[in-house]
C-alpha cells in the first residue's frame, strides 16, 4: 500500500491514532498497566520531606517544561510531526489530547506550586516522561535529564497515567470491535487486495524476571527462562483490537489460540455479521493474518 493511501486512513479517522497506545479486550490491559503498579507499590517511600546529609539538586523544573516544547510544540519545533510520530508512534495532535484528558480527570497532573513557592511540574512533563519509559522500554531514573523529575517523582507520575488512561480511555478503547468497526476493516483490508481480513495477530514472550521458583517449568519455552505470553491482533494503523495476556510461556501459539476468547467469540457467535466474496464464493467469517514482520508492514 502506498504512503497516500495509508495518510488518506488516518485522516479518514484521526482517532485512530489513540488506539496504538491501548488495548481493547476486556480486562488484558489493566493486566499489563498494573504490572507498573505492583513495582510502584513495592518500591514507593513514604514521603518524609528533607532528609538531613542527603543531597539536594537543583532540577529546574520549568527549563525541562521548556526543552519538551522546544523540542516537539514550538512553532517551528526542532524536531518536526514526523519525528514525533516516529518515536512514540501517534500524532502531535492525539499526544495533547491525551494530555488534556488526564489533566483534567487527575489533579495530581495539574501544575501547582511547591513548598517554597515555586511552580512544580507540568502534566507535559510528566506524560511525556511516562510515554518514553513506555515507548523505550527504560527506567525512571533516566528521564531526569529530559523532563527534570527526580526517579521517584517519575515513579509516581507514572502510576498515576496508567491508571488514569483506562478510567479516561477505557470505555471507548477497551472493547472488540463493533459492526462498524468491523465493516470498516474489511472495507480498508479489501482495497489491500485482502478480502476479509481482520488483523495482523501474533504472540510475544514477556520474561517474568521475579517468577516464583515453583512456577519456573510451567513458564519455561523454548524462549530462555520463565515468560507470560501475550496474544494480540492489530490492525494496519496499529490500533490493537484484541489483547489476551499471562498465559504460561511452555505454550505454543497453537496452545494460545486454542485458550484465547478471540475464537470464542467467534464459536458462541456473538462477533458482528461478515460478509465477503472471494474467488466467487460467499465467505461469512473473517480471518487473521499471521504478523510477519516487514511483510505486515508492507500491508
Amino acid at each position: 500500500m502506498g504512503e497516500a493511501d495509508e495518510d488518506q486512513f488516518v485522516e479518514d479517522d484521526p482517532t485512530d491514532d489513540l488506539g496504538q497506545m491501548v488495548f481493547s479486550d476486556d480486562d488484558d490491559l489493566i493486566v499489563i498497566l498494573m504490572l507498573a503498579d505492583m513495582d510502584y507499590e513495592r518500591h514507593k517511600k513514604k514521603h518524609r520531606g528533607s532528609v538531613p546529609g542527603r543531597e539536594v539538586v537543583l532540577r529546574d523544573m520549568s527549563s525541562g517544561n521548556l526543552g519538551i516544547v522546544a523540542d516537539y510544540f514550538a512553532d517551528p519545533p526542532i524536531y518536526n510531526a514526523t519525528f514525533f510520530r516516529k518515536r512514540f508512534r501517534l500524532s502531535r495532535e492525539i499526544f495533547l489530547h491525551i494530555v488534556d484528558g488526564v489533566e483534567a480527570h487527575d489533579d495530581y497532573f495539574r501544575q501547582k506550586l511547591n513548598a517554597t513557592g515555586l511552580l512544580g511540574a507540568t502534566a507535559l512533563q510528566k506524560v511525556f516522561g511516562s510515554f518514553c519509559m513506555m515507548a523505550y522500554d527504560v527506567p525512571a531514573d533516566s528521564m531526569d535529564e529530559v523532563v527534570r523529575l527526580a526517579e521517584s517523582t517519575m515513579v509516581e507520575a507514572f502510576h498515576h497515567f496508567v491508571q488514569v488512561v483506562v478510567e479516561v480511555f477505557g470505555e471507548q478503547y477497551l472493547r472488540p470491535p463493533t459492526i462498524e468497526d468491523t465493516a470498516r476493516l474489511l472495507a480498508i483490508n479489501t482495497k489491500r487486495e485482502w478480502p476479509g481480513m481482520l488483523g495482523c495477530i501474533d504472540c510475544m514472550h514477556w520474561r517474568w524476571k521475579n517468577c516464583p521458583t515453583a512456577w519456573k517449568r510451567q513458564y519455561s519455552g523454548h524462549v530462555d527462562g520463565p515468560t507470560m505470553i501475550l496474544e494480540a491482533v492489530a490492525s494496519k494503523n496499529l490500533w490493537i483490537w484484541h489483547c489476551f495476556f499471562s498465559l504460561p510461556g511452555s505454550l505454543n501459539d497453537i496452545n494460545v489460540l486454542q485458550r484465547s476468547p478471540l475464537f470464542q467469540r467467534l464459536t458462541s457467535g456473538t462477533v458482528p455479521p461478515i460478509e465477503y466474496m472471494l474467488n466467487g464464493n460467499k465467505y461469512t467469517m473473517g480471518y487473521y493474518l499471521p504478523f510477519l514482520g516487514e511483510f505486515c508492514e508492507e500491508l
